[in-house]
């Protein structure tokens, strides 16, 4: 507040000797101060199932750190599967989401799913210091609670990716393959030509441009800046962003038509926008302890799936990884957007892609 206390618009409407007009300014810049202060602070969470909180509907694990995991399981039965998939869900996503793979499919190749609520997300409980890492400790203490034994696979949706990349870096002893489906991207991950980021990022609404900086350079704001009307914000919130491909303009205005879309947002955020929402984008856009285009090969395959009209996700840096990591096995999708579990078909040929009798690509 130094620079609000000494501003000349301050001071010199103040036409009196200076030490009174320091005492003037003073409890100016101080209640400006908290102002600031009360506007950027997020409200209080309502943890699920404490007092005034959303109750507990979930199956839930406990963690190590008192933290409580909400899951879902599907599938085959967890002693008969074959294959062990832990799905790590995306954007207003929760425990219930999946690769919506066909029953005879998952039959046939015997696998078991589990989703879980991500930390801040539905009935998981939020985690104050949630980042990459802890985030790939939160899908091995829920592997090792359901006992799916020491190792297992991982795919994540869209922003969950996060997930799937902290696994590689952090964990990736106890992982048996990973799948990347339409991964969101960091445009400051130092692997990208500098060019290449800002091209692509000079392309994005003004206000994801902006959503963005704020959570990469001053994200003890973010709260405050999302909730604020009168400057641009994300249009991923909004649910106003340009969707270029057909059927993700054709589910997006179903599920606004239906209220399917505001449903899964209230049931996402029920413990709060900022555990939840902006939490995600301080741990996404934010600074990263590793680039992941420095990760070295694993001993196991790791697949991405993307679509060439993806609204979100500028395929364009997705190539530029699949190329620099040439390890990962790139599968993109022609004519296909950023839902890629609502594409007809697409669980069943992920499946048959990592488990073997792959249709043709």
């Amino acid at each position: 507040m130094e620079m609000l206390s000494t501003s000349p618009r301050f001071i010199a409407r103040v036409h009196m000797p200076r030490g009174r007009r320091l005492v003037m300014v003073t409890p100016l810049a101080r209640s400006i101060s908290t102002w600031i202060s009360r506007a950027i602070k997020p409200p209080p969470t309502k943890i699920c199932g404490s007092d005034g909180g959303p109750p507990v509907t979930a199956n839930r694990v406990r963690l190590s750190d008192g933290r409580h995991l909400a899951y879902h399981e599907s599938g085959v039965n967890k002693t008969d599967a074959k294959y062990k998939i832990v799905f790590s869900h995306g954007f207003s996503g929760s425990r219930f989401d999946s690769l919506r793979a066909s029953p005879e499919v998952i039959e046939e190749l015997g696998v078991y799913m589990v989703g879980f609520d991500r930390a801040g997300y539905g009935e998981s409980d939020p985690n104050p210091i949630r980042d990459v890492r802890t985030a790939a400790l939160d899908v091995e203490e829920l592997a090792d609670s359901l006992g799916l034994g020491p190792k297992f696979y991982l795919v994540g949706f869209s922003i969950g990716n996060s997930v799937v990349w902290g696994a590689l870096k952090y964990i990736p002893e106890r992982l048996a393959g990973a799948v990347l489906m339409a991964p969101v991207i960091n445009y400051c991950w130092p692997g990208f030509p500098p060019e290449l980021a800002n091209e692509t990022y000079n392309k994005q609404d003004m206000g994801d441009q902006w959503a963005l900086r704020v959570a990469y350079y001053a994200p003890s704001i973010l709260h405050w800046w999302m909730e604020q009307s009168w400057l641009p914000t994300s249009t991923v919130i909004k649910g106003t962003t340009h969707l270029p491909n057909k059927l993700d303009a054709e589910i997006h205005r179903s599920r606004m038509a239906d209220g399917s879309g505001e449903k899964r947002k209230n049931q996402a955020t029920q413990q709060g926008k900022y555990e939840s929402f902006y939490r995600e984008m301080k741990v996404m856009f934010g600074k990263w302890d590793f680039d992941p285009m420095d990760l070295p090969e694993p001993p196991f395959p790791v697949h991405l799936f993307q679509g060439d009209e993806d609204g979100l996700v500028p395929v364009t840096l997705q190539r530029y990884i699949a190329d620099k990591l040439s390890w990962i096995k790139y599968h993109e999708l022609p004519s296909t957007g950023h839902y890629l579990s609502s594409v007809p078909g697409l669980g069943d040929k992920v499946l048959r892609t990592v488990f073997g009798n792959p249709s043709s690509e």
